[in-house]
């Protein structure tokens, strides 16, 4: 006697990262991840050693001529110190999200072949520049101990918090990018002019106190990494963010967030068919 076993596959509802498939996937989550490390450093002559040198150089040109020539303000430290925190934050942001944009189409072979949580994909560029920040983030301490800066408590605290908002901010709107440039290849075009123009609406050359009128500040403060910039500030400055300022960067993240997820979870049974 035989029984026939049927299988039905709904999709799932609501909003969910599904993080228990993802878990059951873990191997394959590692896989991208290193797989991308060693991808975008392969052939190179110093290797890794890229995620260091390239903030420390754009923190050299901007300290000559934000620092010294133009004499912008640097909240009361040494303006390098100033460039080079808000840099290394903005490069998880920069390159995490023009990696995880892309990556859907980049991974297009694989994900017409087998089936796996489709979110590990542009989780796993996310994690890539998150290494990256790592790295820098040494350099960052060598810099504070060059200058005198006091390295306090602080740090603990605000760079976690700094890191992870930029996380969420990344995921959601990387999410989102990777979804629509699947169906609309012109957002390869776009992505890279829309990192440019975020760059000079997010306080990594100046501080937020010389933006004199309030309704800028509130519109700044719309952009998440406006209030992950001061977080990273915040413990060598000692100039903390404006609850407000900051509660208005943490709500955009989230609503990114979900309007991400929710957007790449809706799209991603099409991925096969378009990548």
């Amino acid at each position: 006697m035989s029984t026939n076993i049927e299988y039905v596959i709904k999709p799932q509802k609501g909003i969910s990262l599904n993080l228990k498939e993802i878990w059951a996937y873990k191997e394959l989550f590692y896989f991208f991840t290193w797989r991308d490390i060693k991808v975008k450093y392969k052939q190179t002559f110093i290797g890794f050693l890229w995620a260091i040198l390239q903030p420390f150089l754009t923190m050299v040109i901007f300290s000559v001529f934000f620092g010294k020539l133009l004499n912008v303000p640097s909240d009361g430290i040494p303006y390098p110190i100033f460039a080079y925190s808000g840099l290394i934050i903005w490069n998880v942001f920069a390159s995490g999200l023009t990696s995880s944009a892309n990556s859907m189409v980049s991974n297009a072979n694989i994900i017409k072949k087998i089936y796996f949580p489709r979110l590990i994909i542009p989780m796993s560029s996310i994690l890539v520049s998150a290494f990256d920040f790592l790295m820098a983030f040494t350099v960052f301490i060598g810099l504070m101990i060059y200058y005198k800066v006091a390295i306090t408590f602080q740090l603990l605290i605000f760079v976690p918090a700094s890191l992870i908002l930029t996380i969420i901010t990344v995921f959601g709107l990387g999410s989102l990018l990777a979804s629509m440039n699947v169906k609309y290849r012109d957002f390869r075009y776009i992505i890279p002019f829309m990192v440019q123009a975020l760059l000079f609406l997010t306080p990594v050359i100046y501080p937020v106190s010389i933006i004199t009128y309030p309704w800028a500040k509130y519109l700044i403060a719309v952009n998440p990494m406006s209030g992950a910039v001061n977080l990273m500030r915040g413990a060598i400055t000692h100039n903390y963010p404006d609850s407000l300022l900051l509660g208005i960067s943490v709500i955009s993240a989230i609503i990114l967030f979900f309007a991400g997820l929710l957007y790449f979870k809706k799209t991603e049974a099409y991925f096969a068919d378009i990548a």
